[in-house]
């Protein structure tokens, strides 16, 4: 049995936000999507892709960023522009998912579970620079340890230190990425 179960996961958010926030966590079988309540289903879903870890920490960090309006839209909201960018859309997309990556970074060491940046362009006719990318998901990380991390990110963080017996993040667990090579 594997130490990192998405299973684990739905229950951890379940305890940390459905009372407040009317919110679940659910494997999905294809592409992640964020759906609010509606006529439906009385409560919003995180649906992550596949049963992944990794994809429901990342889709979580979504749900962090993402304010209370934005929390009533389908996907919150945002613009994707799938794999396939170029150069300039390439770029926009990094500069959006700096904050929720960086969130993801935390959940993942407070899970002790690997995280990998991603540039999220296999296809594109641009190759981003990963490492560039990287550092600044990490010059995130230290902002948020120096400055104070958000209130939902935080309760998470700690509900997932206490489940899998991690210490409270410092930035010494947060390699500067050409360490990572």
């Amino acid at each position: 049995m594997t130490k990192h179960r998405y299973q684990d996961l739905t229950v951890i958010f379940d305890q940390c936000f459905f009372t407040d926030f009317n919110t679940r966590l659910v494997k999905g079988d294809d592409e992640p999507v964020y759906l609010p309540a509606d006529a439906g289903c009385d409560h919003h879903r995180i649906i992550f892709a596949h049963g992944y870890f990794a994809s429901a920490l990342h889709e979580i960090s979504h749900w962090c960023v993402a304010g209370e309006a934005r929390r009533q839209l389908v996907d919150f909201g945002y613009w994707y522009c799938p794999d396939g960018r170029d150069m300039q859309t390439q770029q926009q997309f990094e500069s959006v998912e700096v904050t929720p990556q960086s969130l993801e970074w935390m959940f993942s060491v407070a899970a002790g579970f690997p995280f990998n940046v991603s540039c999220d362009n296999l296809n594109g006719d641009y190759e981003p620079d990963r490492i560039a990318f990287q550092r600044k998901v990490h010059q995130k990380v230290a902002s948020y340890l120096q400055q104070g991390i958000p209130e939902r990110p935080q309760r998470f963080i700690k509900a997932l230190n206490r489940f899998y017996g991690t210490p409270p993040l410092t930035l010494s667990q947060f390699p500067w990425p050409e360490d990572l090579c």
